[in-house]
């Protein structure tokens, strides 16, 4: 039935051509329905919107991981090229180290610590295979770290100037003072046997004295922090703050030999026994110290002949 009627009015409204009570009727029903329609439209209008928001907050996911995604592949990879820009720049350092010095060296790196509480050392990736032997001086670009005291085919141990074993002949930068620089149990490290009658500051370099023969002349070792001179004493109480620190250190200079040049002049060992003899002197004009005199003398001559190396 309601089709019948449906084709009779589409067929009266074809005949009409626009015309008519039947085009009337719908006009009238368009305006009467209008107001119902845009409330229907504003109504269904947020709901339309919600359904878009959520289709492009799906679609914003997706893209924000891959953005993420993307982040992280570049962090990781500008992790690597900080890491290869520093490790390149550590070996330019002791190249120029090298270069500046005439060192003869082989490169190594240090793959491990002490493995006990009692010693100070580190371990070298390079050993006799390499032409590596005990004895043979250490340093970092920043300063020197110690001497290797034993090795094997593949790796070498080296004590640090900090340990209670250590003593290197050594000597203020700027005034030449000479001394032995000793390490400690406590890790403390001092710069011994320098007469009080020598000059030495807080903020002085030391270097090594190339006294001994042992460390080339005038590597960098570390700089005074404090220096003391107690009355009566024949020497200075002189503290020392080393410039490598092993525990960021990698990469090292292991000094296979050194030139005449390197070693300490004739004129250095003389200014180095006039000093001892002075801090004996010094010794001999204070009567609180008149037994103390001979004493230092013994330590003069290991100071002198670098034998603490």
């Amino acid at each position: 039935m309601c089709l019948v009627v449906s084709i009779a009015l589409f067929t009266l409204s074809c005949q009409s051509g626009g015309t008519g009570p039947l085009e009337a009727v719908r006009g009238a029903f368009q305006t009467v329905t209008s107001p119902v329609r845009s409330l229907g439209a504003a109504i269904t209008a947020p709901v339309r919107g919600l359904g878009n928001i959520f289709s492009n907050l799906t679609a914003d996911q997706a893209t924000l991981s891959e953005l993420q995604d993307e982040v992280d592949e570049l962090r990781a990879r500008n992790a690597e090229l900080e890491e290869d820009a520093s490790s390149a720049q550590r070996l330019q350092d002791l190249l120029d180290l090298r270069d500046t010095n005439d060192l003869q060296s082989v490169a190594a790196r240090i793959i491990s610590g002490s493995t006990d509480s009692w010693s100070s050392t580190v371990t070298l990736d390079k050993g006799s295979s390499s032409g590596l032997s005990a004895g043979m001086p250490v340093t970092t670009s920043s300063g020197v770290i110690g001497q290797i005291v034993s090795c094997s085919s593949t790796t070498s141990t080296v004590r640090l100037l900090s340990d209670e074993s250590s003593s290197i002949s050594a000597m203020v930068q700027s005034s030449r003072a000479q001394g032995m620089l000793t390490g400690s149990a406590s890790g403390e490290v001092r710069l011994e046997m320098v007469s009080t009658s020598q000059e030495v500051t807080t903020g002085d370099v030391i270097v090594t004295s190339g006294l001994g023969g042992v460390f080339p002349k005038g590597l960098p070792i570390g700089e005074v922090v404090s220096v003391t001179n107690n009355p009566g004493d024949l020497y200075l109480d002189i503290f020392v703050e080393l410039y490598a620190d092993t525990s960021r250190s990698e990469e090292v200079l292991v000094i296979t030999s050194l030139t005449e040049d390197q070693r300490a002049s004739s004129d250095d060992i003389a200014e180095a026994d006039a000093q001892e003899r002075g801090g004996a002197s010094t010794g001999d004009d204070d009567d609180s110290a008149d037994d103390q005199a001979p004493n230092a003398g013994d330590g003069s001559d290991g100071s002198s002949d670098g034998t603490g190396e």
